[in-house]
Formats: structure tokens, C-alpha cells, sequence
């Protein structure tokens, strides 16, 4: 209610909000129904986040890169790695490699140096994890998780998963968490895949892995993703240095860090000016920013 206030405040030039696609939509709207000028809204939601290897990519790089951008921080960055799409050619390699890596990783305390993983944020995201695995462990394959302890019984620690299942469509909305959804595909069914990905909507990190160049520039041709990471882990872009953000479900734009950002934050004021009624022979253009 005391957002709901701030937000319809006659006050309030414009919104900056990083969060769920839930709550984005939700400001969106009261923005909408408060009275006075028309106020911006930049958004940086979640993403359904991909990434694709295909069966040239060098397998040691592509598992460390896997096992950091799904799991490090718990899963809970809006960059995180939610699908691996694998080619069916190394499909059953990488995933005995995955297998054999995630339980390598230490699931504790984050404050002590031998924590790879921490817990997530609270109760409420926790559950909504559990019972998410809960669906995965009956309606797909479960491929590797690391096992928790009673060490683990104080906070809200979710064990790391990674399950195979048969199609982006079995995942609704953004997983926020230490779950990795692993999906096989085809070379011939390339362009189907990217289909599934902009038919999700969201749009706001993309992985590949490859060692031919063709192919990961007709995947970032082909994929409506504000950002897109090749042959490295999809996590930790640094904002201003390297621009973020994403489009659709993802956000709205214009990148964090990027030469459009504190555009957003301004009002274009333009002023014309005929300089021949002061004896010129011009006329003047000039804009200015409030």
C-alpha cells in the first residue's frame, strides 16, 4: 500500500526497477492510472536465459562455464543460466561431466571461503524452489544435485538440480534459483530452438558455446536477447564497462551503463531560433536537456 502511495505521488518524474516481471507490470499500471504528466519507467526484469552448444564446443570450458552461470550466487541473478541446450552429439558426455562436477561444489555458510554456494534470499523463494523440484523430480529426468546436510537445516538453502526435460514449454516463468533445465537438440533443428527462445518472450541473456564462428553469429542474428556471451560464463557483466539489459519480458531498455541510459532520464527540450530578424542569415537548431 505505502508503494502503491509513492508511486501515484503527483511527485514522482519517472521509475527505475529492477525486480520480478510481476511487480514491473504491477508498477507499470498504477504509473498508468495516477493523475498528472506521463511518467518513464525503466525496467530490468528476469529471463528465461539460454544458452546453446553446439557439438564443436571445448567441453571443460563449456561445464565450468554451465556449473558458474547456473549456480553461482544460488542461481539468484536475473543473468543466470535457467537452459543449456546440447547438441545430441555431445549431449551424453557433458552431462556425465556435469554429473561429476556439481557435487565438487559446496553448498554453506557464504561468509566462509570454502562456500561455492550460498542460500537464497528468503522462505518465500526457497519453497517456491522445492516445489519446483518437486515437479521437475516427477515430470522429468534428473541428472545430478548436490546433497544437503543437517548443516544446512538453519537458513533457507536449496540443494543445487539439474534435470533433463523435453521442451522450453514445460517451464511457464523464470525459475529463480539453483535448478539447471537441460533440453538435447539436433543441428537440423537450430532454427526451432531459437524459435522456442523468442516465443518465450523474454530477452535478456543468451549463452553459446562453439568453436565456429558461424555459428554463433547466426545465433545472435537470429535471437531478439539484449545480451549475448560467447564462449564464457553468462554472469558478472560490470555496468560501465559493459552494458545490460534486456527487451520484452526482460525489460525495457536502454542498457544499464550503456551511452543511452541517462537519456532515459531526460526531457528533450528543442528550441529553433530565425536568426535573419537579428540581421543573420541562419537559423539556429539547438537541444537541450531538462
Amino acid at each position: 500500500v505505502k508503494g502503491k502511495l509513492a508511486l501515484t505521488n503527483n511527485q514522482v518524474s519517472g521509475v527505475a526497477f529492477t525486480g520480478s516481471i510481476k511487480t514491473a507490470k504491477l508498477i507499470q499500471q498504477q504509473l498508468a492510472s495516477k493523475d498528472g504528466p506521463i511518467v518513464p519507467l525503466i525496467a530490468e526484469t528476469g529471463g528465461q536465459n539460454v544458452m546453446i552448444a553446439d557439438s564443436t564446443a571445448l567441453p571443460e570450458q563449456l561445464v565450468d562455464d554451465v556449473i558458474q552461470s547456473a549456480f553461482f550466487s544460488a542461481g539468484q541473478r536475473c543473468s543466470a543460466l535457467r537452459v543449456l541446450y546440447l547438441q545430441e552429439d555431445i549431449a551424453d558426455d557433458i552431462l556425465t561431466m556435469l554429473s561429476g562436477a556439481l557435487p565438487c561444489y559446496r553448498v554453506g555458510n557464504p561468509t566462509k571461503l570454502s562456500t561455492d554456494i550460498g542460500p537464497v534470499i528468503d522462505e518465500k523463494a526457497q519453497q517456491t524452489l522445492l516445489n519446483h523440484i518437486k515437479k521437475m523430480t516427477k515430470n522429468a529426468h534428473l541428472v545430478a544435485k548436490i546433497t544437503l546436510t543437517n548443516e544446512h537445516q538453519c537458513g533457507y538453502f536449496v540443494a543445487p538440480h539439474i534435470f533433463e526435460i523435453d521442451s522450453l514449454k514445460q517451464l511457464a516463468e523464470e525459475i529463480f534459483g539453483p535448478v539447471l533445465h537441460v533440453i538435447r537438440y539436433r543441428a537440423n533443428e537450430l532454427d526451432d530452438v531459437l524459435k522456442q527462445i523468442n516465443d518465450s518472450g523474454y530477452g535478456l541473456t543468451l549463452g553459446v558455446h562453439s568453436r565456429i564462428q558461424a555459428f554463433s553469429d547466426y545465433i545472435f542474428k537470429h535471437t531478439l536477447v539484449g545480451n549475448t556471451y560467447i564462449n564464457r560464463n553468462m554472469i558478472g557483466a560490470v555496468v560501465g564497462t559493459h552494458p545490460f539489459g534486456g527487451c520484452g519480458l526482460s525489460g525495457t531498455g536502454p542498457k544499464a551503463g550503456g551511452p543511452h541510459y541517462l537519456y532515459r532520464f531526460a526531457t528533450e527540450k528543442t528550441r529553433t531560433e530565425n536568426l535573419t530578424a537579428k540581421g543573420g542569415n541562419t537559423t539556429l537548431f539547438r537541444l537541450a536537456e531538462d
